[in-house]
């Protein structure tokens, strides 16, 4: 991992204290770098719905596109196992704002084409 990301896993890491998962117990952090050097971070907010819960790294990307900010170098991931990728919708929002961001989590780093090698698109849409 790179050295220069050492401070987005932090914050991710302090995220993760906000969790609101009182179902699965399942703490998740998330951080996520703009191209222009600002961070927004995020956690996971479960719902007894399952269906309505939402994971860390949408929440980061989310509140920073909320702000006006839609391109992305790198996200760093928490999680309580300390080894949790992220799941596919949240590769999919990524893949939608920075396909060329990098995504850190259990102390690697992975470009976003590794976690995702054939993404759903704009590109795809026969519009």
């Amino acid at each position: 991992m790179d050295k220069k990301y050492e401070g987005l896993v932090k914050q991710a890491i302090e995220a993760m204290k906000n969790s609101y998962s009182p179902y699965s117990k399942f703490r998740v952090g998330a951080a996520v770098l703009t191209k222009e050097g600002k961070v927004f971070t995020g956690t996971n907010v479960e719902n007894a719905s399952y269906g309505l819960s939402m994971c860390a790294e949408r929440v980061a990307i989310f509140k920073a596109v909320s702000e006006g900010y839609t391109e992305f170098e790198a996200m760093a991931i928490a999680s309580a196992s300390g080894d949790a990728s992220p799941c596919g919708a949240c590769r999919q929002v990524m893949q939608e704002f920075s396909p060329n961001m990098k995504v850190i989590f259990a102390g690697k780093e992975f470009s976003l084409s590794e976690l995702l090698p054939r993404p759903f698109s704009g590109g795809s849409l026969n519009v």
